[in-house]
C-alpha cells in the first residue's frame, strides 16, 4: 500500500467518513456543468426525461433507473487531487471530460427510460442486453462497427455500452458524426439513434424513477478505507465455500435444462452488482471482483444451474454474495463500535 499523502493525512481528510464531508453538487464546479448539460439535452430535443444527478462511488446508471451517479471526488478539488494521486487518473478531470461522461450515462438513461433494449431493431443493431457483461474484454482497435467516445474502445464491451457510446457521439455538439463515420458500419447505429431520439424526445417515458443506489449520505467508510478497499479483494474462497457453491449450483450436467453456472452468473452480472451495491454500500469494483471470482470458481468446479429454476438460483446467489460482502464489511473498522 502506498504511503498516505501527508497533506491529506494532516488535514484529517484521510480518516473522515465520506458521509461526514458534507458533499453536495450545489455550489461546486459540477453545478454549472450540469446546467450546461441540461441545455444540451434541450437543444437536441430530449425534453421529457429528467435524470436525477447524485454523488456516489463512481460514474453509472443503476439498471432500470433514470438516475446518474457522479463520483463523489469530483465535488471538491482536494478530493479530485487525492483521487488522481491514489488511482493515477480521474474520469472527469475537467469540464469537457465531465460532459463526455454525462453524455455516455445519458445514453443508459434513455435506454432504460423507454425500454429500448426490448425493441427488435435495437437488438438487431446492438445485440441482446442479456449478453454476458465482462469487465475484461478484448477490443478490436480498428473495427469500424463501433463508434469511439470513451477510452478503451468502450463501445465494444457490451451492447448496452455500445448503445450508450453511440448516443454520446450522436449527442455531442459539433461532433460531425455524419462526416466522421461515413462508410463505417457504425453509421447504421447512428442513423437508428437519430431516428429513435427524434421519436422519443418529446414523449413521456414509461420509466420515470430517478432512484439512486449508493449516495454519499450512505457512505460510512472513511476516505482512506475507500481507496484501500478499491485495491483489495473480498476473501471469498475459504476451503468450506466450495461446498456452498455446489449446494447452490447443484444441477447434474447431463440434465436437459442444465446450464454452466459461470454462464448464468455472466448473464446476470450487471444486475447483481447493482443490487448488491445498493443494499451494502460496497464499491462496485470490489463487488465485480467478487462476482468474477464466483464465476471462475464455478467453472473450475464444473457446476451447473437448472434453467427452469433460474429465479430461484438468482435469489439464492444474491443472498449468498450479499452475505459475503456484509461479513467482509463487518470486519472493517467502519462497522466496529
Amino acid at each position: 500500500m502506498h504511503a498516505e499523502p501527508a497533506r491529506f493525512h494532516e488535514s484529517n481528510l484521510w480518516s473522515t467518513p465520506i458521509r461526514d464531508l458534507g458533499l453536495t453538487i450545489e455550489g461546486t464546479r459540477l453545478e454549472p456543468i450540469l446546467a450546461e448539460f441540461s441545455e444540451e439535452l434541450r437543444q437536441i430535443g430530449i425534453t421529457r426525461v429528467r435524470p436525477r444527478f447524485y454523488l456516489s462511488t463512481e460514474w453509472g446508471v443503476p439498471f432500470e433507473t433514470v438516475a446518474i451517479a457522479i463520483p463523489f471526488y469530483l465535488a471538491r478539488p482536494d478530493l479530485t487531487a487525492l483521487h488522481a494521486e491514489r488511482v493515477g487518473h480521474v474520469e472527469g478531470f475537467d469540464r469537457a471530460d465531465i460532459l463526455k461522461y454525462l453524455r455516455h450515462e445519458m445514453g443508459h438513461v434513455i435506454n432504460y427510460a423507454y425500454r429500448l433494449y426490448d425493441q427488435e431493431e435495437w437488438v438487431k443493431q446492438f445485440g441482446s442486453i442479456t449478453q454476458p457483461y465482462f469487465e475484461e474484454y478484448r477490443p478490436e482497435p480498428f473495427s469500424r462497427r463501433y463508434v469511439r467516445h470513451l477510452p478503451g474502445w468502450y463501445a465494444q464491451k457490451h451492447p448496452d455500452e455500445d448503445w450508450a457510446e453511440t448516443f454520446a457521439v450522436w449527442m455531442t455538439p459539433r461532433s460531425a458524426w455524419r462526416k466522421k463515420y461515413r462508410g463505417w458500419g457504425a453509421m447504421a447505429k447512428l442513423q437508428y439513434m437519430e431516428r429513435i431520439a427524434r421519436q422519443v424526445g418529446n414523449v413521456e417515458p414509461p420509466r420515470k424513477r430517478g432512484t439512486p443506489d449508493i449516495t454519499v449520505a450512505d457512505m460510512e467508510i472513511t476516505v482512506g478505507e475507500f481507496y484501500r478497499h478499491s485495491t483489495e479483494q473480498i476473501p471469498l474462497f475459504e476451503a468450506n465455500l466450495d461446498a456452498d457453491l455446489a449446494a447452490m449450483f447443484n444441477t447434474p450436467r447431463k440434465k436437459k435444462s442444465a446450464e454452466p453456472a459461470e454462464r448464468f452468473v455472466e448473464r446476470h452480472r450487471k444486475r447483481l452488482v447493482d443490487q448488491i451495491a445498493s443494499w451494502t454500500a460496497m464499491q462496485r469494483p470490489l463487488i465485480r471482483k467478487l462476482v468474477e471470482s464466483t464465476q471462475k470458481r464455478s467453472a473450475e468446479l464444473g457446476l451447473c444451474v437448472d434453467r427452469n429454476r433460474e429465479s430461484e438460483h438468482l435469489s439464492e446467489f444474491t443472498v449468498f454474495a450479499t452475505t459475503l460482502v456484509m461479513n467482509h464489511l463487518a470486519r472493517s473498522k467502519s462497522f466496529q463500535a
